[in-house]
């Protein structure tokens, strides 16, 4: 297939092939585990660091008052893995803990969400959500919002967007008595990201659930299909996502900071490998690339599933 471009935009001519199988969604009750129609709703998961703010949460508050520079704190988290063969995100987690005791910084879950208050975003995030959802909604859809991030959940809850979402899935860390963070609760890797999509295919929300996740239900019985899902990320963790969400009928979207010419490039890389449909800069005012891909895939939905509609007529 041949290449084009437009408004900042890269993407494979015929990447957007895909086919909803069914208008009856289904998700499943806690009652009595029967479907239940639901509405055709669209599933947008991003990833955050990289995707919605610009580098790690971790930088704009908490690793500054432990008293380390970004670089010297994953440096050190990163070499703890390596000389012990660990997981990276159980390291830099582990890392967070031991550093704020050694430096008396709060471990509570209000100060990860005060830290996460003082998150920026990239331009046009805080009034994108109610944008996308109004344009879905004239196209007779319904959008849910998703976190899927390796960054601490709790940060991500004191951010101003928290309340866009219908789930955040992210690390996150077992608090004591005292509501004191001593252990992990939630590690979220580039593997474990693949997990919380079908969680979402499937209409379970519990992050502790491992039984009604692995029971079979017939694809068009899922509450949201990866047909309807569009996977948003930056980095290699979400690399597995994207291209599961592609390869099972949904569409992919790297996003990159302009500001970064190691990013452009290797992100753009992503569509030469087949791993993603569209690559954009992460920018989310008006008539930016994004915008132009996210409504043109809702179009492209809306249409699948009005042609859907007149094969049950």
């Amino acid at each position: 297939m041949g290449k084009n471009s437009t408004f900042g935009v890269s993407y494979r001519v015929g990447s957007m092939r895909k086919r909803v199988m069914t208008t009856q969604n289904a998700t499943l009750t806690k009652e009595n585990q029967h479907p239940t129609e639901t509405m055709n709703i669209v599933a947008i998961i991003y990833d955050f660091d990289g995707t919605l703010a610009p580098g790690n949460m971790q930088e704009y508050d908490f690793i500054p008052a432990v008293g380390k520079r970004s670089e010297e704190f994953w440096q050190e988290s990163s070499q703890m893995a390596e000389s012990q063969d660990g997981d990276t995100i159980l390291a830099y987690l582990y890392h967070m803990i031991k550093e704020a005791n050694n430096r008396d910084v709060s471990l509570r879950r209000e100060a990860f969400r005060e830290s996460g208050s003082k998150v920026k975003l990239f331009n046009g995030v805080q009034e994108w959500f109610s944008r996308i959802n109004s344009y879905a909604e004239k196209k007779g859809l319904v959008i849910e919002h998703y976190i899927n991030s390796s960054g601490i959940k709790e940060m991500i809850e004191g951010t101003s967007i928290a309340h866009e979402f219908k789930k955040i899935y992210a690390c996150s860390f077992f608090y004591n008595v005292d509501g004191v963070a001593f252990w992990p609760s939630v590690v979220v890797n580039y593997t474990t990201k693949t997990q919380f999509l079908f969680k979402i295919n499937k209409g379970i929300e519990s992050v502790s659930d491992n039984i009604e996740i692995n029971k079979y239900i017939p694809e068009e019985k899922r509450r949201i299909p990866f047909s309807r899902m569009i996977y948003v990320g930056d980095g290699t963790t979400d690399i597995p996502c994207m291209r599961l969400v592609k390869q099972m009928g949904g569409y992919s979207i790297a996003v990159y900071n302009k500001d970064s010419q190691r990013k452009v490039d290797d992100i753009h890389k992503l569509v030469d490998d087949g791993r993603v449909d569209f690559v954009a800069p992460a920018d989310y005012s008006p008539s930016s690339g994004i915008d132009t891909i996210v409504k043109q895939i809702i179009d492209k939905i809306a249409i699948n599933l009005s042609l859907e509609n007149l094969k049950h007529k």
